[in-house]
């Protein structure tokens, strides 16, 4: 009997050092998953700002991007191309949007800057529908946004007074435009606005309305102007025969760390570029049959 007791406690000894052993493992291996979790859980955070000629683009591509890269948190605002470079360069944004060169940009030192080319941009002057315009010469086009023409009898529409709506200075777009078609001269005093978006709805809902869009803001209520017959399409863009556009730069302040290059690396993809920009209504990088430098000369 007395040997009975003892092993019996002998055997419940064993197991309460088993179980003891068995929790400390047990211990261990949930302080490992924590850390495991706390490390897998680490995210990292990319702010893009700028043009918002390119935002479309940025942000579906950002959504598509963070749909199998849980690890990187993507913000995208707009702000305009200066805001874009002006917040790059001070160190406050991951990447700068930009429509124009950081060399077209006063205050903004281009050589602190590295140039990631993600697609182009073709842009048009676009007017309300009722104008009764769908074509206007080069040297028209200027005389509307200098002044000198003031009612769309003039270039063969109604009686009716031409409202210019112009960018805000910092603009790409502006710049662009500015670039392409003034040829120097300075445009009328009108209204400014700042986004892509606004200008569309303002042209829509305004009689007489004149301004100028990005390709991917066009739709069915404004009405795209050709210029010289020419017609805004990505063909001629390509080929130069439409001769407003720019590359839509995505700057970073000198090299982009692991996290940032990694999405502009897919910006370049051939799931962006061969998709996604042609469905928003931009071009493909690789499409282009010429090339322009900052000083806007073109070479085949």
């Amino acid at each position: 009997m007395l040997m009975h007791k003892k092993t019996l406690v002998s055997t419940l000894v064993a197991f309460s050092l088993a179980g003891l052993l068995l929790g400390g493992c047990s211990s261990n291996s949930s302080k490992k998953s924590s850390s495991s979790d706390t490390k897998a859980a680490k995210v990292t955070k990319i702010t893009a700002v700028g043009s918002t000629a390119l935002q479309p683009l940025v942000e579906q591509a950002a959504q598509d991007y963070q749909a199998t890269n849980k690890d990187v948190n993507l913000t995208v605002q707009g702000g305009g191309s200066g805001t874009g470079l002006s917040q790059v360069q001070q160190g406050a944004v991951q990447i700068g949007n930009s429509d124009i060169f950081a060399e077209q940009s006063s205050g903004i030192k281009a050589k602190q800057l590295v140039d990631h080319r993600v697609a182009v941009v073709g842009m048009t002057p676009v007017v309300n529908p009722t104008t009764g315009v769908t074509n206007v010469t080069m040297a028209q086009l200027r005389d509307i946004f200098t002044g000198k023409i003031t009612n769309w009898k003039q270039v063969g529409g109604k009686d009716q007074k031409i409202s210019v709506i112009n960018r805000a200075q910092g603009s790409g777009t502006r710049a662009t435009f500015k670039s392409a078609v003034l040829e120097g001269k300075k445009a009328v005093t009108s209204q400014e606005q700042d986004s892509n978006g606004t200008v569309q709805k303002l042209v829509a809902s305004t009689p007489g309305a004149v301004s100028y869009l990005a390709f991917s803001y066009v739709n069915t209520k404004v009405k795209a102007l050709s210029i010289n017959n020419v017609k805004p399409t990505d063909t001629n863009v390509e080929s130069n025969k439409w001769t407003i556009w720019s590359y839509e730069h995505m700057y970073t302040k000198g090299q982009p760390d692991k996290a940032t290059a990694g999405f502009l690396k897919y910006m370049t993809s051939s799931k962006v570029q061969g998709d996604l920009v042609q469905k928003l209504g931009y071009i493909s990088i690789h499409d282009m049959k010429v090339t322009k430098n900052a000083k806007n000369v073109v070479t085949k």
